[in-house]
């Protein structure tokens, strides 16, 4: 018994060292941005992060996007590996590998989803001096609640107290700025007014007006010009599961992939997929929706996010396609639009695109990229390797023209 009371003590003693260790380190940072949202979170992190270190701010910066991964001050990448899995304990650690760098700012992706977790996350472990929270739609819905306004309640969690927080939540900025005020928090709401056309043209990927936007406000918050921080956005690296587009010319048809799998929750696919298709016409439009195990839910809601959309085919892949298509068949999508593959080698898919193709299609991958086999990254790193293989086989043909 006075081991077990021994014990008890020692570790509550190592705990208080540690947490005190931990606070230490956090209050050696200045300035301490702690992202959090619905979408956009990998994306507006690395923005952020490019943003502060094109201003010449030594910045870490932490996602937990597709593939989790710390930045370092000079732009290099390095990957996190997790042998138990996500745990928000993950943020103390990042600081102390952090301190070896010696930042003058660290950008953190919250990577809690469990309201209680957020508020952890935020109070015991970032300590934000700005917060930033992307936009408030309807996902995770099995944690944050099955409304909007619950989610937007969760995620307002990580408001800094006494902090500044920006956001280009439009529908429950009013939730938002009530939170905000019993925080003491001074928020801003960010529209995409100020960012040109040619300024996104520049982007090594499709990159949203919104997140540039509000990685530019926070950059100014941080005292880097606007000029200087879109300069360093546009040269720095896209997370693995960015929005890009890859065209492949084959048989004199044109197909144009879209790798949409990061933006999993049904709003956010159904707007990506109306900005990319809805002003097209004559064109086959493709939708491969790629599921998992335990996503049956999720794959469920995209079904019923697209269904209104005008689309010619509806790919089904992944490992409940099956139980996926009876979804489909029943919330009224016929089933002469249905293409239920389940998960053959990419070839097939992409055999199968070629041949519903009349001259040009555009194919849009949403879903999940995970699963066992990460199948959803397999289509996509297929698709890739043809657009390769084309660009070659045209200067191949440029060049014989030209001889």
């Amino acid at each position: 018994m006075i081991v077990l009371i021994l014990v008890t003590i020692l570790l509550v003693l190592y705990w208080i060292t540690e947490y005190i260790r931990h606070l230490r380190n956090v209050k050696s940072v200045p300035i301490r941005i702690h992202v959090n949202g619905t979408r956009g979170k990998s994306s507006v992190t690395r923005l952020i992060a490019a943003g502060l270190r094109a201003g010449g701010i030594r910045t870490v910066a932490k996602t937990t996007g597709t593939l989790p991964r710390v930045i370092l001050p000079d732009g290099r990448e390095a990957a996190i590996i997790r042998l138990m899995g996500a745990n928000i304990i993950e943020q103390k650690y990042i600081f102390r590998q952090a301190m070896e760098m010696k930042p003058q700012a660290i950008v953190v992706e919250c990577m809690a989803v469990n309201p209680v977790f957020q508020w952890i996350t935020e109070r015991q472990f970032v300590r934000s001096t700005i917060g930033v929270i992307t936009n408030c739609r309807a996902d995770h819905i099995d944690l944050m609640g099955s409304t909007t306004q619950s989610v937007t309640l969760s995620l307002s969690n990580t408001l800094p107290p006494h902090g500044v927080c920006y956001t280009a939540e439009n529908h429950h900025f009013g939730i938002l700025k009530e939170r905000a005020a019993k925080f003491h928090t001074k928020i801003h709401q960010i529209r995409p007014t100020d960012v040109t056309k040619e300024e996104l043209d520049k982007f090594q990927y499709i990159e949203h007006a919104e997140n540039v936007q509000l990685a530019l406000a926070v950059c100014a918050e941080a005292g880097v010009p606007r000029d200087v921080a879109m300069k360093g956005m546009q040269t720095s690296r896209p997370d693995a599961g960015a929005l890009k587009k890859y065209q492949i010319h084959d048989q004199g048809k044109i197909i144009n992939f879209y790798n949409v799998f990061a933006a999993n929750d049904p709003d956010s696919s159904a707007h990506i997929i109306n900005l990319i298709t809805g002003h097209l016409t004559n064109v086959e439009k493709i939708i491969i929706i790629n599921s998992r195990a335990d996503r049956l839910f999720r794959s469920q809601q995209l079904v019923d996010a697209v269904k209104p959309l005008d689309f010619s085919f509806l790919f089904l892949t992944g490992e409940i396609h099956d139980k996926v298509e009876s979804y489909a068949v029943h919330a009224g999508i016929p089933s002469s639009k249905i293409v239920a593959l389940g998960s053959p080698l990419t070839e097939v898919i992409y055999k199968k695109v070629l041949e519903l193709t009349v001259k040009e299609s555009h194919v849009i991958g949403i879903g999940n990229i995970a699963g066992n086999v990460y199948y959803g990254a397999q289509i996509v790193a297929h698709f890739k390797h043809k657009m390769k293989l084309s660009n070659k086989t045209n200067k191949q043909t440029e060049k014989k023209q030209g001889a």
